[in-house]
C-alpha cells in the first residue's frame, strides 16, 4: 500500500503490513537439520580423535566429507529462502554486522574454508598433523555457527517462545544429538569403532536427548507464566491444538526413544541398540526443530 510518494526524490513510502501465514517453513526447518549435523559431527569427531586416536584416524576423512555435504544443505536452503537470493553477495560487499544473517554466513563461510582444508589435509596431503591443528579451530568456530540461528531468532519481534538463553541451548544439544547419532550411523558401514567408543557416543546421544527433552517441557510448563503471548502459542502443542501430535511425535521420537534405546545398550552390552535409537534421533529432530519453528507464527500478532 502506498502511503506517500515524494517527487523530488522519486521515494516511495509505504505502510508496514504484518505478512499473514507461516513466513518460515520447511525450509528454515532444513536449514536448522542439515546445520546441527554438519556442526555436530565436527565435534564429535573432535573428541574421538582425542580419547580414541588410532582407532577414530580412520574417521578423519569420511565425517569431514559429512560435514561438508550438510553444510552446503544448510547454505542451500539458507540461500533460497532470501527473497532477494541472486544478491547474497550484499552480505559480503556491503555487510551490515548487527544482523545475525550477516554475522552468521561471515561465519558460516570460514567454517567451510576450514572444513576444505580438512579435507585437503586428509585426502591430498594425507598430514594427521595438520588435520588435527586445523580440526580445534574448526571445532571452535562451529559452536557460534551452530548458534547463530538462535540470534537469529531471538531478533524476531514479539516472538517470545524463542528466547536467546534457552535456544541457544537446544541449538547445542541438537548438534551433539546428531553428531553422535550420525557417528554411530556411520560406524554401521564402516565397524572401525571400539565398544567403548560407541558406549561413549551413545552416552552423548543419551545425554542430549534428555538435556533437550527438560528445556522443552520447562517451556512448555513455565514458559506461559512468564508472557500471554507463549501462552497462547503453546495452545497449539496442549489444548488439542493443531500441532499436538506432531509436537509430541517429535518430542518421543526424538529424545524419549532415543535416551530409552541407549539406556537399554547399555544396560544389556548390546551396541547394536545404539544404531536404531541414532536413526530415531536425526529423524525425530527434524520433526522437533519444524513445530519449534512453526507454532510462534501461527499466533496473529495484530
Amino acid at each position: 500500500m502506498v502511503h506517500e510518494s515524494l517527487a523530488a526524490t522519486h521515494a516511495i513510502v509505504t505502510l508496514d503490513v504484518a505478512l499473514p501465514g507461516v513466513v518460515w517453513g520447511w525450509i528454515i526447518t532444513m536449514n536448522m537439520w542439515a546445520k546441527s549435523i554438519g556442526t555436530g559431527v565436527i565435534f564429535m569427531l573432535f573428541y574421538l580423535l582425542k580419547k580414541y586416536p588410532t582407532e577414530a584416524a580412520s574417521y578423519r576423512f569420511p565425517v569431514t566429507v559429512v560435514s561438508v555435504v550438510f553444510i552446503h544443505i544448510f547454505l542451500l536452503f539458507t540461500v533460497i529462502d532470501l527473497h532477494q537470493m541472486f544478491r547474497f553477495w550484499h552480505i559480503f560487499f556491503h555487510p551490515h554486522f548487527t544482523s545475525a544473517i550477516t554475522v552468521g554466513a561471515w561465519m558460516a563461510t570460514l567454517f567451510v574454508g576450514l572444513l576444505f582444508l580438512l579435507l585437503y589435509a586428509s585426502f591430498i596431503k594425507k598430514d594427521n598433523a595438520l588435520f588435527d591443528k586445523v580440526l580445534l579451530w574448526t571445532t571452535v568456530l562451529a559452536i557460534p555457527v551452530t548458534l547463530y540461528t538462535a540470534a537469529l531468532m531471538a531478533q524476531a519481534t514479539a516472538r517470545e517462545l524463542w528466547q536467546m538463553p534457552t535456544e541457544s541451548a537446544q541449538m547445542i544439544l541438537a548438534a551433539t544429538l546428531s553428531g553422535s547419532a550420525t557417528i554411530l550411523i556411520m560406524d554401521t558401514f564402516m565397524n572401525k569403532l571400539s565398544d567403548a567408543a560407541k558406549r561413549d557416543m551413545g552416552i552423548i546421544l543419551a545425554f542430549s536427548a534428555l538435556s533437550a527433552f527438560v528445556l522443552y517441557m520447562a517451556e512448555l510448563v513455565f514458559g506461559p507464566m512468564k508472557a500471554e503471548e507463549v501462552a497462547a502459542v503453546l495452545q497449539y502443542v496442549t489444548n488439542g491444538g493443531e500441532y499436538q501430535t506432531m509436537f509430541w511425535i517429535g518430542q518421543v521420537t526424538a529424545f524419549i526413544v532415543p535416551f530409552v534405546l541407549v539406556t537399554l545398550s547399555i544396560v544389556n552390552k548390546n551396541q547394536n541398540i545404539l544404531k536404531l535409537a541414532a536413526v530415531f534421533a536425526v529423524c525425530g529432530l527434524w520433526v522437533v526443530k519444524h513445530v519449534w519453528l512453526v507454532i510462534p507464527q501461527l499466533l496473529s500478532m495484530s
